[in-house]
């Protein structure tokens, strides 16, 4: 039986400079950073000027785990 990686969890960051984020997990192997879009709640659509829409969110560095 072969042995599970264990997937890395990622913060992925709104292009839209909103500070709205998403958790995903990626492959420890994986030479690439992830790209998406996702809905952002927060970000605003310049057409219509109403609140909510689709941008591209792009991977970043997780912050260190608090020590009690």
């Amino acid at each position: 039986m072969a042995k599970k990686g264990g997937a890395l969890k990622v913060r992925m960051e709104s292009t839209a400079e909103t500070g709205y984020r998403y958790y995903a997990k990626k492959n420890p192997r994986a030479e690439y950073k992830l790209e998406m879009t996702k809905y952002d709640p927060w970000a605003e659509n310049p057409e219509t000027g109403k609140k909510g829409m689709h941008v591209k969110f792009v991977e970043k560095k997780m912050p260190p785990a608090k020590k009690n």
